[in-house]
């Protein structure tokens, strides 16, 4: 591990700025017949969340806990209430999920 000193630390701590997380949990509905099709809009959605710059990092849970997802929201939390609230999986009940405020440093991404 690379040593980190307080000053970098402090630095870095005074660039990070708000984001929302979304944990995305599945539902019972789920299971059920024709859920994949709207799991798939769902999806699409996301692509033109990402696209828009709304949701700056997803991740799809693919484990078999029951967890669906994690997304990282550009937006306050009221705004990413609302826009999950208007998810196609959230509307017909195949997901649940829980909206937190976090912080996190611009520029950070998943390695490629």
């Amino acid at each position: 591990m690379e040593p980190v000193t307080d000053e970098y630390m402090k630095d870095m701590l005074g660039r990070s700025r708000p984001y929302t997380v979304v944990l995305l949990k599945a539902a019972d509905k789920r299971r059920e017949p024709g859920a994949d099709k709207l799991v798939w809009e769902h999806g699409r959605r996301n692509f033109s969340l990402r696209a828009g710059g709304q949701l700056a990092i997803v991740c799809p849970i693919v484990d078999g806990s029951g967890w669906a997802g994690i997304g990282i929201f550009t937006g306050t939390p009221d705004e990413v209430t609302r826009i999950m609230e208007e998810d196609p999986g959230v509307q017909a009940g195949i997901f649940t999920y829980e909206v937190h405020q976090g912080r996190g440093f611009p520029g950070d991404a998943l390695p490629g």
